[in-house]
């Protein structure tokens, strides 16, 4: 029972530090999906800017043109800003995800050793009843047994002595 307690406890330590480990890497997905957002951004930025080009090219306004090479060049930059600190959160949600995993695979251990011990716990409980149960049977069986061969008038058989009785005779004792 003690050792069940002590995995209950340990159980529950596991539980713990495996919801710390998913909400770590929740924050680190999110953390991706922002980077990732602002990398989807910068190409659509850098997109409408080629748009931009193209239709100044068309209508010679040099003034569109210039605001279009600027928009392309600064798209290009944020995407090499973000490119990098993407990569560096991908790692850290590969990191995140194992030992999120490593986490639960620890708890689901503790999880089968409480398991364990709670059916052995159970087993020994069952053969201890049913231990009890057939030492009541027996006694049972042996005090009608005796009984009987008291009733035929076999003295071979031991009969429980009461107090107050002489071992040796089976006769009351007055003291």
């Amino acid at each position: 029972m003690a050792i069940a307690q002590g995995l209950r406890r340990l159980l529950r330590v596991r539980e713990i530090e495996e919801e710390q480990s998913r909400i770590a890497l929740d924050a680190a997905l999110g953390n991706l999906g922002r980077l990732e957002a602002w990398e989807r951004a910068a190409r659509s930025r850098e997109q409408r800017g080629r748009l931009l080009l193209t239709a100044s090219a068309s209508s010679g306004d040099a003034i569109d043109r210039r605001a279009a090479v600027e928009e392309i060049r600064g798209a290009g930059r944020a995407t090499e800003v973000v490119r990098p600190r993407i990569a560096e959160a991908r790692w850290v949600v590969t990191t995140r995800q194992a030992e999120y995993l490593s986490c639960r695979a620890q708890r689901r251990q503790v999880e089968t050793l409480i398991q364990e011990a709670e059916a052995r716990q159970a087993v020994d409980a069952e053969r201890r009843r049913q231990q009890a149960l057939d030492d009541w049977f027996r006694n049972r069986r042996l005090r009608h047994g005796a009984e009987r061969k008291s009733d035929r008038g076999g003295d071979l058989v031991a009969k429980p002595i009461e107090p107050g009785e002489d071992k040796r005779l089976g006769t009351s004792v007055k003291t």
